[in-house]
């Protein structure tokens, strides 16, 4: 190799075998929507309850007594 001489006169040296450095990685992160459908249950729940209510009924019952005479003797006597 020979003495390179630059345009001025001045001592220039060849130039140099490429270094490569390792890739540096500039990341753009890109969002787009997405649908996920969301399942909500609902439950209906019918509820049946008894509630006592009073339903008043009554029975009647006729009966004939015979009295004897003697029994209204003795009561008026008092």
């Amino acid at each position: 190799m020979g003495n390179a001489l630059h345009h001025k006169g001045e001592f220039c040296c060849p130039p140099g075998e490429a270094i490569i450095d390792p890739p540096q990685y500039v990341v753009k992160d890109f969002y787009h929507p997405q649908i996920v459908p969301v399942i909500h249950q609902i439950q209906f729940i019918n509820r049946h309850h008894c509630v006592p209510i009073p339903h008043h009924q009554y029975t009647f019952e006729t009966k004939d007594v015979f009295c004897s005479a003697n029994y209204r003797a003795k009561k008026g006597k008092r």
